[in-house]
Formats: C-alpha cells, sequence, structure tokens
C-alpha cells in the first residue's frame, strides 16, 4: 500500500476532504442547472417567441457561484493551473519549502478575497441591494459565494498545508495523496 492510499490519519484532513466533495458536487450540480435552464431559455425564446426575464441572470448566478464553490475541490485535487518544471527538479525539502511558500501566499490571497467577499455580500444584504432588471434579484444571495468559496478555499489550503510535511507528491500528480 503507497502512501497516497493510506487513509487520512488526521480527522481534520478527512472533514475537509468531504466538505471540498461536497463542493464539487454542488459546482457540478450548479452548471447542469445552469445548461438546463439555458436550454429552457432557448426554447422559450426561440421556439415559443415569447419574452425572458430571469434565464440569462440565474445563469450568470449560478456559473459564477459554480466557480467560486469548486475552488476547493479543485484544489483537493490539485487541479489548479500550475508550472511544475522547478518542483520536479528540487530535493524533496526544497519541494516542501516551496510548497509552503506557493500555499501561504495562496492562502493570503484567499484570506484577502474571503474578507473582501463577506464586506460585499455584508452591504448587499443589509442595504438590500438587488440587480437592475425586470427581476431584480436580491444581490446577497450571488455574492454570498463569493466569502463561502474562498472561504472553504482557504480551508482547504490549510489542510494541504498541514499535510505538506508527510509527502510533497511532484507538481504534475493530480492525487493529493489524503483523498478518500
Amino acid at each position: 500500500m503507497s502512501p497516497s492510499d493510506a487513509p487520512p490519519r488526521n480527522l481534520f484532513l478527512r472533514v475537509i476532504a468531504a466538505v471540498s466533495f461536497v463542493c464539487g458536487i454542488v459546482a457540478a450540480l450548479m452548471i447542469l442547472t445552469a445548461v438546463a435552464i439555458t436550454c429552457q431559455l432557448i426554447f422559450v425564446r426561440f421556439v415559443l417567441n415569447d419574452s425572458t426575464i430571469w434565464q440569462t441572470e440565474v445563469v450568470t448566478y449560478l456559473m459564477i457561484s459554480a466557480t467560486m464553490l469548486g475552488l476547493p475541490y479543485v484544489q483537493h485535487l490539485r487541479g489548479h493551473v500550475n508550472v511544475d518544471l522547478l518542483p520536479m527538479m528540487l530535493p524533496p525539502t526544497a519541494r516542501r519549502v516551496l510548497g509552503a511558500i506557493t500555499l501561504l501566499a495562496t492562502a493570503a490571497v484567499a484570506a484577502i478575497m474571503t474578507w473582501y467577499g463577506y464586506e460585499l455580500f455584508h452591504f448587499a444584504f443589509e442595504r438590500n441591494w438587488k440587480s437592475d432588471t425586470v427581476w431584480g434579484a436580491p444581490l446577497w444571495v450571488p455574492y454570498a459565494a463569493i466569502p463561502i468559496g474562498f472561504g472553504l478555499y482557504l480551508v482547504q489550503l490549510a489542510a494541504d498545508l498541514v499535510y505538506l510535511p508527510e509527502e510533497v507528491p511532484a507538481a504534475h500528480t493530480s492525487d493529493p495523496g489524503y483523498a478518500d
């Protein structure tokens, strides 16, 4: 049994892996819903020759929310774009140091996005902001995806940082080593 086949030793890692997996499922369902709504929009607009009010806006909000909520899942899979030439050439200790620096820098950006995303959500909620469309959707709903997505991304980055000392796979591998 290789180290990547072993179950996570830490409950924190297992819980975060499960949360990230659920985020991936929710993001996928949001994308499927957006596709279904787009099909409905096309049918209503071009077959029934009727106007559409809410479909375009909902599809936009769903796709943006799916992107935000998909962040922790993609991080868990190590699916974000990366340059792996340098890490592959480094010895394991240097690879760990580079991995820690990268994770900490990414966590700093995610923390900033979480903070300002929460401010945006809070202002929209407190001031009852609505979209400037006929539908007039409350904007706090789609804005909530920013702090939730980046906050969970930050937690996944913390899990990766906890996992980092155990084993740092070469950057070209997609197995984070603690997936269930």
